[in-house]
């Protein structure tokens, strides 16, 4: 089933006021995906890969390889980025991305799996969020 990107972007929004501090990517995907499917007779879920932009933003303490990485892992699921700020303090590393995953070869929650084992083996934090989550959850 199909449904209007208005719409999931409203969702998002109520997601986002009701859920407050709790407002996790996944959360957010739940429960737009329990909202949707409650006014449906057919039980939807979303596949955020086609045309979506996504934020990635990651911390930790840097060693050597780490942007190398992510990157890597990036290129092997034929993932753009569009554009990128990096910054090293220290011993400190921060980064973030605009990925386009137009042509990737996984869908969110699967990139988000990849990271989440990624950022395990590197010790460092990575977050993946589609763009319009992002843009509701750090508006002024």
């Amino acid at each position: 089933m199909t449904y209007p990107e208005e719409k999931i972007r409203e969702l998002a929004i109520e997601a986002i006021n009701q859920l407050g501090e709790n407002a996790s990517p996944e959360a957010i995907a739940a429960f737009i995906e329990q909202r949707v499917s409650a006014e449906s007779s057919t039980p939807v879920t979303f596949d955020m890969k086609a045309g979506e932009r996504v934020i990635l933003t990651s911390f930790g303490m840097n060693h050597p390889g780490v942007v190398a990485s992510i990157s890597g892992l990036l290129s092997q699921n034929n993932c753009d980025i569009l554009d990128v700020s990096q910054k090293i303090m220290q011993e400190f590393f921060t980064m973030i991305m605009l990925l386009d995953l137009t042509r990737a070869s996984v869908n969110l929650k699967e990139l988000q799996d990849q990271m989440k084992e990624l950022s395990q083996k590197l010790n460092i934090k990575i977050y993946l969020q589609h763009e319009d989550i992002f843009r509701q959850m750090h508006r002024v």
